[in-house]
């Protein structure tokens, strides 16, 4: 892979950047670390940009981007790179607050996306029409998604394609007939914020980072920074970084799950 860390020749501290770019999931968290590297790193700058994991996927194997952020593990297809998972996150149904829906089943959560189910009053909800608001293609959570509800994209009777998490989620806040899925941790963030939303439990169990991180949350996945094989230098660095136990306060904090006990190797 084409190296994009570049120097700047000036009487400063030569500058290196290193460029990550994927999922809008991750990129948050990546932010966070980034800062922190950066400020024990001088002369070092993080440039995190999201797309979805598609374009993350893309980017690394291209040479456009020396590390790739993906919410989800690779397939047989990507193989030819390196994932290394930083936290652990969920994927919520996610209702406006007034709605008086609290759970659903599997077989709900179909009907629902298929176009069976169409008002709120056949699944327990609050009465009128049901908004579904599906992910765009090449974004991670639709194919974790998918997988887990056994469904395939041209099912999905979508009335809103939303692309990051945010805009799903602002969605649901203008339009409280809407249904989304989007990362637990995102959507814990907001809803402490304020943001008017539920979290609905799936099959039984709560969408919650504390179901996730109990492994009893059946909706889960890993968040990965991507490499090619080869790794080395800054972006090796910043890896080793960012998976160590020490950055497990940042991933708390956006409502993740370590992927080791705080403050331990």
């Amino acid at each position: 892979m084409a190296s994009l860390f570049a120097s700047c020749s000036s009487e400063a501290e030569a500058s290196q950047v290193l460029v990550l770019t994927g999922s809008s999931t991750v990129a948050p968290l990546a932010a966070e670390i980034a800062l922190r590297f950066e400020q024990q790193h001088p002369g070092t700058r993080i440039d995190v940009q999201s797309g979805g994991s598609s374009r993350g996927i893309t980017d690394v194997r291209l040479g456009n981007a020396d590390i790739g952020m993906a919410s989800r593990a690779l397939v047989d297809s990507e193989l030819d790179l390196t994932a290394h998972t930083i936290a652990r996150d969920g994927v919520a149904l996610i209702v406006h607050s007034d709605n008086q829906l609290t759970a659903l089943t599997a077989e709900q959560v179909r009907g629902i996306f298929r176009g069976e189910l169409t008002n709120w009053s056949e699944v327990g909800g609050s009465g009128g029409e049901i908004i579904v608001v599906s992910k765009a293609e090449g974004r991670a959570t639709l194919t974790v998604f998918l997988d887990h509800f056994g469904l395939v994209s041209r099912e999905i009777a979508a009335d809103v394609i939303a692309g990051e998490n945010e805009q799903a989620i602002k969605t649901i806040v203008g339009a409280p007939g809407a249904i989304a899925y989007v990362s637990i941790g995102t959507a814990e963030v907001d809803r402490a914020a304020g943001v008017p939303i539920r979290l609905v439990t799936l099959d039984g169990v709560p969408a919650t980072a504390a179901e996730v991180a109990l492994g009893l949350y059946p909706l889960a996945r890993p968040l990965n920074l991507l490499t090619t094989s080869h790794v080395q230098g800054l972006a090796a660095e910043f890896i080793a970084f960012a998976k160590h136990a020490d950055q497990g306060d940042l991933v708390l904090a956006e409502s993740f799950v370590p992927v080791a006990p705080v403050g331990l190797e």
